[in-house]
C-alpha cells in the first residue's frame, strides 16, 4: 500500500487510469467533496470490497488519512492491482488549495 500525499495524489489521478473513492460517511461527503471522487463509505466497502472496484489502481482518502489506510489494505486484500491512501485527507487536500467542492 502507498501513501501519498495530496498533491502526488491529484497528480496521481489527474493523469487518468486511477479511481479516486471517498470513504467518508454520507454525513461528510454531501458537505464536500473532490471533484470526479466516488462515494463509499468505509463501511459498505468493508462487507464487500471486490463488489466497489473496478480493476483499475485505486487511490482511498477520508478526512484524515486513518480511514482510507484501512481501505487500501482492504483493497489489497481484495485484488486490487495497487491502492494508496491519501495523508491527511480532504482536510489536508482542501488546506494546500487542491481543488474541492464544499467544506472538507
Amino acid at each position: 500500500m502507498t501513501r501519498l500525499s495530496p498533491a502526488d495524489a491529484h497528480a496521481l489521478v489527474s493523469k487518468g487510469g486511477h479511481d479516486l473513492v471517498d470513504v467518508r460517511e454520507p454525513h461528510e461527503w454531501s458537505r464536500g467533496r473532490i471533484p470526479g471522487a466516488r462515494h463509499v463509505p468505509l463501511r459498505t466497502l468493508a462487507v464487500a470490497p471486490q463488489e466497489h472496484l473496478d480493476g483499475r489502481p485505486v487511490v482511498f482518502v477520508c478526512a484524515h488519512g486513518a480511514r482510507s489506510l484501512t481501505a487500501a489494505a482492504l483493497a489489497e486484500r481484495a485484488g486490487a492491482p495497487e491502492a494508496a491512501s491519501v495523508d491527511g485527507g480532504t482536510v489536508r487536500w482542501a488546506r494546500e488549495g487542491l481543488p474541492f467542492e464544499g467544506t472538507p
